[in-house]
């Protein structure tokens, strides 16, 4: 009798050990959602103390670089020229002055531009938390065919940031800081406008190269299709050249320079659509 016994014991261990957990209530789920939050403000804020203290070379060689006549940008269009037999200045070949009109003017400008390239460095860390927030939610081929979704996200968004820095950047200062409706206005340009420039452009290119993610989701869930992607591909168009207006200086050529690849971005999320749409109708097949 002893020996089943401790066999029943034993076999009753093993069936509570195999059990499933208990389902998370809404409020154990927004107190998950709040420390993912907290490590990444808190990621956001050691990145943001180093970035202050590292100010002079971040202002120096990064926020400030465009702005002059030696920038890659500016070099490269040079050679292209002499290679093509043309002249070519480059860009802003005329010096652009700051100035600030505050006291505090420049160290709260130092603060704000530290917190956000503390996000910009924290992105994949906070897309890492959100993720790690999500996935417990989802089924485990699920979790297959999205495990590099972080890796994807944190590529795309370099990538926008370093579009928008290289090329956006440089040609939009190179035509807002010299054009002017008179010789007798001189520009003068606040260090708050020259920095908000540069971080809005460099973000929203961040921002719209994640838009294959986007579309993968939700056509993951059934909200977008690539036929309804092709059917509304003009007025998409029209859409991505109002955000491109709405995200860059009120300059053409920064308007195409962002159209451009939203454009090519959008037509590769159709692709993406298609081939979640023929994963999913594979699926329901084998089922």
């Amino acid at each position: 009798m002893s020996e089943e016994t401790t066999r029943e014991e034993q076999s009753t261990k093993k069936k509570k050990t195999k059990e499933p957990k208990a389902e998370m209530s809404f409020l154990d789920h927004l107190e998950a959602l709040r420390w993912h939050i907290i490590r990444s403000a808190i990621a956001i804020m050691v990145f943001a103390v180093l970035a202050f203290i590292y100010s002079d070379f971040i202002w120096d060689s990064i926020i400030l670089a465009p702005k002059n006549p030696d920038f890659w940008t500016s070099q490269m269009i040079i050679k292209v020229s002499n290679f093509l037999g043309m002249e070519s200045k480059g860009l802003n070949s005329q010096p652009l002055q700051l100035i600030s009109f505050n006291m505090s003017g420049q160290f709260m400008v130092s603060i704000w531009t530290a917190i956000i390239v503390g996000f910009i460095v924290a992105f994949p860390y906070v897309v890492y938390q959100f993720w790690s927030f999500i996935k417990p939610a989802l089924y485990e081929n699920e979790r297959k065919h999205a495990s590099g979704a972080v890796a994807i996200m944190s590529g795309l968004f370099v990538m926008g940031i370093l579009f928008g820095y290289y090329l956006i950047v440089p040609f939009s200062i190179d035509f807002l800081a010299t054009y002017s409706i008179s010789k007798e206005i001189s520009n003068q340009i606040n260090i708050l406008s020259y920095i908000s420039s540069v971080t809005s452009i460099v973000i929203a290119g961040g921002v719209s190269f994640e838009l294959p993610v986007i579309v993968y989701f939700l056509s993951k869930v059934g909200l977008l299709t690539p036929k309804f992607l092709r059917k509304y591909r003009r007025h998409s168009y029209v859409v991505l050249l109002i955000i491109a207006a709405i995200i860059t200086p009120p300059d053409v050529l920064s308007q195409m320079l962002v159209a451009i690849p939203l454009v090519i971005l959008y037509e590769i999320s159709i692709f993406i659509s298609g081939n979640v749409e023929k994963a999913n109708l594979k699926r329901l097949e084998e089922i």
